[in-house]
This record gives C-alpha cells, sequence and structure tokens, in this order.
C-alpha cells in the first residue's frame, strides 16, 4: 500500500481534472438514463475500461448546504442509502481529507459490498463549489469486502441566477468497482445509483 501523497498537488490536479470533465462537449455524451430528478449521460473513459458518467439536475436548497450534505461528514451517512460506513482517516488544510468508506451490496448482491479509501477536496467554484475525490491505494482491505477505485469523481455546484434558492448541481463520477462483475450490471447499477442520489438527497435537503 502507498504512502499518503502530498495533498496540495494532488487538489490541484484533481480540480483541474474535473474542470477539464465539465468542458467536454455535448456532442460527446450518451444519454444513460432520465427521471424526473436527474438526467444520466455516459462517454468512455480515458482512466479505465469503463465509463465516464455525467449526472445533472436543479436541487432546492443554497449551494454550500447541498454540498455539505455531499461531501465526507456527518449529514453523508443520513441519507445515502448506498454508503454503509464512513471514517476520516486523515485531515489536512484546505478542506482536504482522506476517507475510508463502504458500499452496500447492490442489484440483488450480484455487486458485493464494496470499500473505498478515497482522498477529497472542496473547493469554491465560480460563485459555487466543488467537492471532489480520488482513490488511493492506502491502508489494509477489510475481509468481505473487495477494494473498488474511484478515478477522478466530483459535483459541481453553483447556484442557479435567474431562480433564487436553487442550485444546479453536477456530477462526474468514474468508478472501478474490480471484482468480477460483468459490465453491463455495473453500468445497469450506475446510471440508476446516480439517479437516485438526487432523489435521495432532495428528500434529506427537506427532512
Amino acid at each position: 500500500m502507498d504512502l499518503l501523497p502530498d495533498s496540495a498537488p494532488l487538489a490541484t490536479k484533481l480540480r483541474n481534472t474535473l474542470i477539464r470533465y465539465h468542458g467536454i462537449a455535448d456532442s460527446e455524451w450518451r444519454v444513460a438514463k432520465k427521471t424526473k430528478d436527474a438526467t444520466v449521460w455516459r462517454k468512455t473513459s480515458e482512466e479505465f475500461s469503463g465509463y465516464l458518467y455525467k449526472a445533472q439536475g436543479v436541487v432546492e436548497d443554497v449551494t454550500n448546504r447541498i454540498v455539505d450534505h455531499i461531501r465526507p461528514g456527518p449529514y453523508r451517512l443520513d441519507w445515502d442509502s448506498l454508503m454503509t460506513t464512513m471514517d476520516i482517516m486523515e485531515t489536512f488544510e484546505e478542506n482536504c481529507c482522506v476517507m475510508r468508506y463502504t458500499t452496500a451490496g447492490q442489484l440483488w448482491n450480484i455487486i458485493a459490498p464494496r470499500e473505498f479509501v478515497d482522498f477529497s477536496y472542496t473547493t469554491t467554484y465560480e460563485d459555487g463549489l466543488l467537492t471532489c475525490g480520488v482513490s488511493l491505494d492506502y491502508g489494509e482491505v477489510r475481509p468481505n469486502f473487495v477494494r473498488g477505485f474511484n478515478h477522478p469523481c466530483g459535483w459541481f455546484c453553483v447556484p442557479l441566477k435567474d431562480c433564487p434558492g436553487h442550485s444546479l448541481l453536477t456530477g462526474y463520477i468514474q468508478t472501478e468497482l474490480r471484482g468480477m462483475l460483468p459490465q453491463s450490471a455495473v453500468d445497469t447499477a450506475m446510471s440508476s445509483t446516480l439517479a437516485n442520489f438526487y432523489s435521495d438527497l432532495k428528500k434529506a435537503l427537506k427532512a
């Protein structure tokens, strides 16, 4: 297992990667799922053999409160049904930390529970915030879990100028679940999970 990287250059690289994803032309994306809460697109990932997913929807709340529910902290476990445990392993300055979390089994347990160790960074973006992360090979893998890997992921949350109290939330997710899994099952799970993320988040913010 690797040593922890220097947080400052990793945070800068991660932010720049997410901003580059945010600038990808609409024509490069293909719709994967559409619900009343969000639209999910996908394109081939540059990082691994799966897909980079983009999810977008309008959320009725202010940017800071939305991001507080998404980034590592006490809120996330309360509402995210996929996340079963979360521990902050290391904390750096400037909104950086390393967290270990586990996810529930999916698709009738075709996808078994997973464990991730992610570097997380939250920073300003335009009039809003960007919270982003990438997995690290760090810490021992717990028994009964497959260690998954998140390639650069993140959530942009910016206020809607013409609609006070509402924010546009755009996520970029590319998760390598690892283990012996049919790719079609992974793709089905990812699209549904991202759409459900928005509906669950909205319920939590209204609670």
